[in-house]
């Protein structure tokens, strides 16, 4: 079990509050603030049991450098905003600017932290980094499931040396995710796309022991599809990971996992928007096609197990999305199961980066009974991996 938010001990008290603040900047202003809402239920909850609550975060990618570019200073403002309270913002996130900034907070207010990743500390989990960081508050709450993957300072090392607890966001995306993997209504149904089997080995080998149904699309449904003896003409696959897909369809037979390929494919000779295009039985893809899509009878096909299953995991696109109309599988077949959830009661659970970019163009993505914006720490939850952020709020 892990400790939760609800049962700490916070009035009047300190709480050191990790949250996801990568958010798209353009122009250095926030251009999409659906993480800064995220983090509002927790950021509430403190607040009204009178605790001085201070956020802390990475931006980017600046390698233990100060970069003014990766300031958190833009995040201010939105926040405060949202909140409807000010944000004090401290250039530092560790040593005497935050340490005075917070001597002066009273119960209720809000300071946001300089981006960890200033520090190199931050990176490599450096035991003195978290202890300057556990210097500044009486309680720790992670509340950035997208960051608990990584063995940080402030995601595992301070989460170590104080009473430290799962925030509300972070305890909704693990709930979602173990009820649908670990708890399940069945039968269960994952549906797995993208580009490369090996990126997703782990991912399809723990997924083939936990569902009853298993449905890969995507490039990578050509590897498995060139396993089983098709020809895949020009298609993108990974020639060396053929016998990797013969092993997790044997395994998949042995743990009565039935593995669902696309039978039909819209294939082309170009790879470009609305390039010229066939549907073609995966009998039949010539030398020169390239196989960019699931074709109809495919998604009729998946439709027909989405409807017999009572909870769906989803990650990965079902062909090119990102270049139509080879995106037609996926949001077909998107839109079937969000009315399945609002209609029939489907529990249906995404996440990983491409998935929840193609769940907003089929426009579903609010339909869904959970989307996951974590992104790696998703996958490696899927992936039956112990996530550190979340391991150190273990009891």
């Amino acid at each position: 079990m892990i400790r939760r938010i609800e049962d700490a001990d916070i009035a009047g008290k300190r709480v050191l509050v990790r949250v996801d603040f990568n958010v798209p900047m353009q122009g250095g202003s926030v251009s999409d603030d659906t993480r800064l809402r995220a983090a509002l239920p927790t950021i509430a909850f403190l607040r009204e049991g009178g605790a001085k609550v201070i956020l802390m975060a990475h931006f980017g990618r600046p390698k233990g450098q100060r970069d003014p570019k990766m300031s958190l200073a833009p995040v201010a403002t939105p926040l405060a905003d949202l909140i409807g309270h000010p944000v004090k913002f401290v250039s530092d996130c560790v040593g005497e600017d935050p340490k005075g900034a917070i001597s002066l907070m009273k119960a209720g207010d809000v300071l946001l932290l300089e981006n960890t990743r200033f520090h190199a500390g931050e990176e490599s989990n450096d035991p003195a980094f978290s202890a300057q960081l556990a210097d500044l508050a009486d309680v720790y709450v992670n509340d950035a499931f997208s960051a608990a993957h990584r063995a940080h300072a402030s995601t595992e090392g301070v989460a170590r040396l104080l009473p430290a607890y799962a925030g509300l966001a972070l305890q909704r995306e693990i709930d979602h995710v173990t009820a649908a993997l670990d708890n399940p209504n069945r039968p269960v149904l994952a549906v797995v796309g993208g580009a490369k089997v090996s990126t997703k080995i782990e991912l399809l080998k723990n997924l083939v022991k936990k569902v009853d149904r298993l449905f890969v699309g995507g490039a990578m449904a050509n590897t498995f599809l060139a396993a089983r003896g098709h020809d895949v003409g020009a298609s993108l696959y990974e020639v060396d990971l053929i016998d990797t897909a013969k092993a997790i369809d044997e395994a998949a037979g042995q743990a009565q996992c039935a593995l669902l390929l696309p039978t039909d494919v819209v294939v082309a000779k170009e790879f470009k928007p609305h390039a010229e295009r066939r549907v073609a039985s995966v009998e039949d893809v010539a030398k020169t096609e390239m196989i960019l899509d699931c074709g109809p009878e495919t998604v009729d096909q998946l439709a027909d197990a989405i409807a017999a299953s009572r909870t769906l995991v989803w990650n990965g696109p079902l062909g090119a999305f990102e270049t139509p109309p080879f995106d037609t599988a996926t949001v077909e077949a998107a839109r079937y199961a969000a009315s399945r959830c609002k209609d029939h009661g489907l529990t249906a659970v995404a996440g990983g980066g491409d998935t929840v970019a193609a769940l907003n163009q089929a426009g579903v993505s609010g339909d869904f009974t959970f989307v996951s914006t974590a992104g790696g720490a998703f996958l490696e939850w899927l992936e039956g991996k112990a996530l550190p952020g979340v391991e150190a709020l273990r009891d």
